[in-house]
């Protein structure tokens, strides 16, 4: 495994190629690592892809602090590291909280962005109780905390190896909290009043099991709605990573989407 490194403002940006043909960015959700796409890349290499899985800001190899955590900071740095590809141009996939950065990156950087794909994005910002944002507060200062926490967005069952890739992602966690924090601070603007300037085609995919969601397919198509062109598609029986749970289900719809933006 080879990690390269992009500068921005503020540190490096770690991430990992694999595969040739047309560019495709992996970007992950909140705590977790470029490791949630191990089961996804090889199946799009496969398809004739050069994939590239990055660390978000503060996660993973990438630099622990950062002045900013905001969704539009990320799409810079998707933006970087496909200019360090080459240019591109790229189709970006975002799970959770990196589907708004896909926003922000189509929308600011359309020479170097030909779609993207939204995996399981919050169309309204969350609004939890007085008990629930207690417990999040919690949750998000232990990183063994958040690794229970996150063993719970898998309702429909787990990959094999999905003991050792928590054990490693807790791990990972350590010092890195303040990251995870950031991630979900309420930044303005959200995506969706960015999501008009977005002309490339979008892709939304949803779980039918997601349990961030009381009713997953009305959140994949008020995110449709928002995009002038795009398709939201559920993946059967998965929960909140559908590249983790349902990696063949998930690779099949984005190498049905990466056809078509590929040859823009």
């Amino acid at each position: 495994m080879t990690i390269s490194r992009v500068s921005r403002d503020g540190g490096t940006i770690a991430y990992e190629v694999h595969g040739e043909g047309p560019l495709v960015v992996l970007s992950h959700g909140m705590g977790e690592n470029r490791a949630t796409f191990r089961h996804l890349v090889p199946r799009l290499v496969a398809a004739g892809y050069r994939v590239a899985s990055v660390d978000v800001r503060g996660h993973g190899d990438s630099s622990v602090r950062w002045p900013t955590y905001a969704p539009a900071a990320v799409g810079g740095d998707l933006l970087a590291v496909v200019r360090a590809l080459g240019g591109g141009p790229a189709t970006l996939v975002g799970s959770s909280s990196s589907a708004a950065a896909v926003v922000f990156a189509a929308a600011d950087g359309v020479e170097l962005v030909n779609g993207i794909v939204q995996v399981s994005p919050f169309v309204t910002p969350p609004n939890p109780s007085p008990a629930l944002r207690l417990a999040q507060v919690i949750v998000l200062r232990s990183p063994r905390l958040f690794g229970m926490f996150h063993r719970t967005l898998f309702p429909c069952g787990r990959p094999d190896d999905d003991a050792a890739y928590r054990k490693e992602l807790v791990a990972r966690l350590r010092g890195r909290m303040v990251a995870v924090r950031g991630v979900i601070a309420l930044v303005e603007p959200h995506w969706a009043a960015r999501a008009g300037d977005v002309r490339q085609p979008v892709l939304v995919l949803m779980g039918t099991k997601d349990p961030d969601f009381p009713d997953p397919g009305a959140e994949a198509r008020a995110a449709r709605r928002l995009f002038a062109t795009a398709e939201a598609r559920m993946i059967a029986e998965s929960g909140h990573y559908p590249h983790a749970d349902q990696p063949d289900a998930t690779a099949a719809d984005l190498v049905e989407f990466l056809a078509v933006t590929s040859r823009a």
